[in-house]
This record gives C-alpha cells, structure tokens and sequence, in this order.
C-alpha cells in the first residue's frame, strides 16, 4: 500500500495504491474515486465496535472496504471539511490517538477503537473519546484547514486548544484542563479546554477549528434546533 497526498494544503486528496488483492479500510462516504474492478463492501466491524467508533469516537457506525483486483488498483479518498491529509505508519506495539472526525483510512491490518480522552465530551464534544489505532500500516487522517506537526523532546511540553488537535504519539502523554480558571475567566478569554502535551514525540494540529465553523454556522441560521436546519447542518458538518 502506497499513498500519494495531492492539492495540499487546502483540499488535500489522498490516492491509495493497491497491490492484488490488497485491502483498504475507509470512513463511510470518503471514496472520491477508484479504478477499475476495485470491490467494495461494508460493514460494522463488529456491532459493539461499531458503535463504539460511532457514538463515542465521532466516525461513522460503518467502514468501507476496499479490494484491489489481481492486477492492483487505486482509491482516492478526501474529507467532508476543506483541509489537509497527513499519513503514518505504524507498527508493532504502537497505538496512534486521533481525534473525533480524522481518521479518513487505513490498511486492512490497523484496528481502530475508542479510547477516554477527557470530560470535556459530556459538555460539548470537544477531548472526550478518541479513536485508537493499532497494528502494522499507514493511516491516513484528514483535518479542517492545514496541518503542522509539533515534534517534541523528551519532556518538552506544548498546550494544544483541543478543537486543534488531529493525532498524538503513543510515546507523547497528554492531559487534559481548563485554560483558564473559573467560568468567568473561560468567558472572558473565549477558552475552554486544552490539552498539555508532554515529549518525546510528535503531535498533529489543524489550523482550523471544526467545533469554531459549527458554532458559528448555528448562529447565522435561523431555527437551527429543530426542523429541516439542523438537519441539513448535521449532514453537512458530520459527513454522512
């Protein structure tokens, strides 16, 4: 499996390369395009886990899988959100943390599953759950806006707002706080929650913040709660 990322950074599109009978597992509805005799099928991945992924993780209830012909083939994937797409790989032991809606897709041997980030999911969907990625291959994540990579030394510490957070290291270890103390101060400052992230290794933000365009697009659409608004806004924010 080979992955080649073009028109980054602002509407980045991932093409996937196939060998025969090669597998490539991907959110519900990223396929842009594929070649000739690629199969595709879908599933949960086993119920619970798929609802775990869903309701916890922020992906979608099912994964679509992806079968390259004898001969090998293609798939291009891209996001909902205007964006950039980062791959990595991993191996062996090693468990990548990404964030709620960035997992775009990965190569059949990567498990996902969900792991506790923090609280700040009970009050707004920011931190909570991530989605957890093990086994041997890339994984391909996509984010809102353009993606910087902070590399980090031995404990070297950067603070993260976590709407700007896409994927962290297993090596890096994180925590989760309020950036200001008291809710008078959170209002003051426009800040929640923010994660400290501590070295060695490397973490993954997007330049932009999809819970800010969320926020803000409720605001400018009249009887968004309820009726066909929010509706429309669901699908449009959640990629379904």
């Amino acid at each position: 499996m080979n992955v080649d990322v073009r028109h980054s950074p602002s509407f980045a599109v991932a093409r996937v390369h196939l060998g025969a009978n090669e597998q490539l597992k991907t959110e519900s509805g990223a396929m842009m395009a594929m070649s000739a005799g690629v199969t595709v099928s879908a599933s949960t991945g086993g119920v619970m886990a798929g609802l775990k992924r869903s309701f916890l993780g922020g992906e979608s209830l099912f994964i679509s899988t992806y079968t390259a012909p004898a001969k090998g083939g293609w798939i291009d994937v891209a996001h909902h959100l205007a964006g950039d797409i980062m791959v990595a790989t991993i191996s062996g032991g090693d468990a990548l943390s990404i964030t709620k809606g960035c997992w775009l897709a990965s190569a059949a041997a990567i498990t996902l599953d969900t792991k506790w980030g923090g609280f700040r999911n009970l009050f707004g969907g920011e931190g909570g759950f991530l989605v957890r990625a093990t086994g041997n291959g890339e994984v391909v994540m996509a984010c809102y806006g353009a993606i910087d990579q902070i590399e980090l030394g031995p404990g070297e510490t950067v603070t993260v707002d976590t709407g700007h957070v896409v994927a962290f290291e297993p090596t890096v270890q994180s925590n989760l706080r309020k950036v200001a103390g008291g809710m008078i101060q959170t209002l003051k400052t426009g800040e929640g929650f923010v994660f400290d992230f501590t070295g060695p290794g490397w973490v993954l933000t997007q330049s932009r913040n999809p819970q800010a365009l969320e926020a803000w697009m409720k605001s400018i659409m009249p009887g968004e709660t309820g009726g066909a608004g929010g509706g429309m806004l669901g699908n449009i924010l959640g990629g379904r």
